[in-house]
């Protein structure tokens, strides 16, 4: 349910905060007041088009929040602990900005989120119907989704159109193998022709490294070899090397630094270098000791590089890139040798269409028994709308197989006794298409699962005996759920347990909509002039006070 509303300059609108309460809400007020406005904002929180335009001129930024009480939802509260969007316990606040130029933001309980989001818990909490709906009934494909929405066939819809999609696509597949078929001989032959030189190659990126390593120590063993070896002699050689050098002037100075104590630092650095370069060359000897002059291993290395080296050139790629290569050329044949096999693909396409097939004829069943219950319950309410003896038929006509099912729709009616069934473009006139279009809107509202209903004047074009039967419908649903509705009609407002007015005052840029409250007199008020226009007489008030009473 619709807690509150508070919106922020928007078109009209500079600030205002509306708080709802239970059961069936009406909005009265002049043409032009902004009621439709109010719905418009909160549309706009519920994920709706967000337009430049609705900013209020000459402010930076429109802001709408809306605060839901859903206690009762608890598919909607663990969709928002799954998406980390948990707010206050039983609540759920929706907030939109959108800035002047164009730029919109959305919010769940205080944390950003997708515009997509925003719709898809819109769409749990409210169900709208807008004032030009009935004028959509007469697209196919609104009819067709009206019907499949009333039937719960959602999930069967997209079930359908998944598997319509898989099925042309797998026939796709099988028609381009059919064509390919001699086109991809020799390209067959190109890739298995790299992958057998390449898989007997037997060579990987890491190979590479260690090879061109190895080699080089391979190549340059006599050479490293004699390096160490005189680098060994210059530091330990037995002819005056640098280390006995070093010892001796550690001999000169140890009875010199007994009559200087400051020739103790330079004992200690020569100390230090003594040892530093006795390590040094015993390391040169244990290298010296591993080196490898092995003819064999260098030829070994030079021949696997060469085959490596040549295999690259061969196939113009890096030496590193052959590991890669495979791969692809690997890839490339499985799925051309998949392409080259119109057998299986066509197997495949078979089993694609069964499964449509299956998942189709499901959605005829359910549309079958959906299309009986929809025109009962819509003829019901007809009777109540000046259409005694009306009846609407929903008729599924067999067609070719495609994403929406193996049947198109079409909604049938006859506005009075007596008229045959014709097509609803053809037949109902213009007030008969508005109640016909009302009589849906409720029958659809009853199965809706939102536990809030909107009715932006979707009453347009009724009135008399018939207004105070929408009134009555309208407060029917009222006793479910929260109803919301923009109305002219007295007849409609008088029915309503909350009555709101809107209007408008100011001038220029200063201009401004706003909404009242109405308590009881000024419910008589407002009735009265609804019912009599500019001049309201104390006739009109009694009949007002009259219709509220009843």
């Amino acid at each position: 349910m619709l807690r509150s509303l508070n919106i922020v300059e928007f078109i009209l609108v500079e600030r205002l905060e509306i708080e709802f309460g239970p059961g069936f809400c009406v909005l009265t007020g002049e043409t032009g007041a902004g009621k439709s406005i109010l719905l418009d904002a909160l549309g706009l929180a519920l994920g709706g088009r967000a337009e430049a335009g609705m900013v209020r001129k000459g402010a930076d930024k429109a802001e709408v929040v809306a605060e839901f009480d859903c206690g009762q939802l608890t598919a909607l509260q663990a969709w928002l602990a799954e998406n980390d969007l948990r707010g206050d316990p039983g609540v759920c606040l929706l907030r939109r900005t959108l800035e002047a130029g164009g730029r919109s933001r959305a919010y769940i309980n205080g944390s950003p989120v997708t515009l997509q989001q925003l719709k898809e818990v819109g769409e749990r909490l409210v169900d709208i119907h807008g004032q030009h709906a009935h004028y959509s009934l007469l697209k196919p494909a609104v009819q067709r989704q009206i019907l499949d929405g009333y039937a719960d066939a959602e999930p069967l819809v997209e079930a359908v159109a998944r598997c319509f999609r898989a099925w042309g696509e797998a026939k796709q597949r099988r028609q381009e193998a059919e064509q390919r078929l001699q086109g991809s001989l020799a390209e067959r032959e190109r890739l298995a022709w790299t992958v057998e030189e390449l898989t007997a190659l037997r060579f990987n990126a890491e190979e590479w490294q260690a090879l061109q390593e190895g080699h080089g120590r391979l190549a340059h063993a006599a050479e490293l070899l004699a390096g160490v070896q005189a680098a060994h002699a210059i530091l330990a050689g037995e002819d005056g090397g640098v280390l006995a050098r070093v010892k001796a002037a550690q001999g000169s100075l140890a009875d010199l630094a007994q009559l200087d104590s400051r020739l103790a630092e330079p004992m200690k650095l020569l100390e230090s270098g003594a040892i530093e370069l006795d390590e040094a060359a015993h390391e040169l000897l244990r290298y010296a000791d591993r080196v490898e002059l092995d003819p064999v291993a260098l030829a070994q290395a030079e021949a696997r590089l060469a085959a490596i080296t040549s295999a690259a050139n061969k196939f113009r790629v890096k030496p590193s890139e052959l590991p890669h290569l495979l791969a692809s050329a690997q890839a490339q044949l499985i799925e051309l040798e998949q392409l080259s096999d119109p057998a299986g693909l066509a197997e495949a396409e078979r089993a694609a269409e069964a499964d449509y097939r299956t998942q189709a004829q499901a959605l005829s069943a359910r549309r079958k028994a959906g299309a009986g219950r929809l025109a009962q319950a819509v003829g019901q309410a007809m009777q109540g709308l000046a259409m005694q003896g009306g009846r609407l038929a929903v008729e599924l006509k067999p067609g070719e197989p495609g994403s929406h099912g193996l049947e198109s729709v079409e909604f049938l009616v006859s506005p009075h006794a007596g008229q045959g069934l014709h097509a609803l473009a053809k037949t109902a006139s213009g007030g008969e298409l508005s109640r016909i279009g009302l009589a849906l809107q409720t029958v659809l509202s009853a199965v809706s699962g939102a536990p809030t209903l909107i009715f932006d004047e979707v009453d347009a074009g009724i009135g008399g005996g018939v207004a105070e039967v929408v009134g009555r419908m309208l407060a029917e649903l009222g006793q479910g759920r929260q109803v919301l509705c923009v109305t002219h009609l007295p007849q409609v407002a008088a029915r309503a347990g909350t009555h709101y007015s809107v209007s408008k005052a100011g001038r220029g840029a200063a201009l401004a909509s706003h909404v009242k409250l109405l308590d009881a007199q000024e419910r008589v008020e407002e009735v009265a002039r609804m019912l009599g226009g500019v001049k309201i007489t104390e006739t009109t008030r009694r009949h007002a006070g009259e219709m509220l009473a009843s």
